[in-house]
């Protein structure tokens, strides 16, 4: 993963963000992701926005509707939440995006994804031990992250056995987690202190 380099943006504080920004935060801390709990960070103990989340404050009417995007995939799809954990470790793995797979790590390991697995994800591997459908999930956002492209023999498995519409679905994910990772690379948003909600 990306080694550590010094925060080029800070955390804003809730006093300082305009009406906005204020939507954008709200929309974040009371919509679904509220329901998840000790998983995916969203904001430190004294309420700033943490990641992807600090960064969709600086365009606002962008980012309201990029998070409402992150909600739909987490909330919203036919993907299944072991497939769902996989898939977006797969895309932390190949953007190299330490705070997805931080983040995502602790969510695949309520969800049973063991220690060995996990390593196997990391080094861009699909590990033994997982159902056919999350295999097939994972193998197709890997190469979808690291190649941005998928070829014929994998759309046509992937049409068969998942279905046009939760591919789709899948195609998003790999787009959405891959731009929360650029976001995260050009702009290293402050880590915060003490972590206190979940749920990217």
């Amino acid at each position: 993963m990306l080694s550590q380099r010094p925060p080029r943006l800070d955390l804003m504080r809730v006093a300082d963000m305009d009406d906005a920004q204020r939507k954008v935060r709200d929309a974040i801390m009371n919509g679904p992701r509220r329901t998840q709990q000790a998983t995916v960070p969203i904001a430190d103990a004294d309420g700033r926005l943490l990641g992807p989340f600090a960064v969709m404050l600086l365009a606002p009417e962008v980012g309201r509707p990029l998070q409402e995007v992150g909600a739909a995939l987490r909330f919203a799809t036919q993907l299944a939440d072991r497939e769902r954990e996989l898939a977006t470790l797969a895309v932390a793995t190949a953007c190299d995006c330490d705070f997805e797979w931080r983040s995502h790590e602790a969510a695949a390991r309520k969800l049973g994804v063991t220690s060995a697995q996990l390593d196997s994800i990391a080094k861009g591997h699909v590990p033994s031990g997982l159902g056919d459908a999350e295999a097939l999930v994972l193998r197709l956002a890997a190469t979808m992250a690291r190649d941005r492209s998928l070829p014929d023999e994998d759309y046509d498995v992937a049409v068969e056995l998942l279905g046009r519409a939760k591919l789709a679905e899948l195609t998003w994910l790999v787009g959405y987690y891959g731009a929360l990772a650029l976001a995260l690379a050009v702009f290293r948003p402050a880590e915060g202190d003490s972590l206190s909600e979940p749920g990217v």
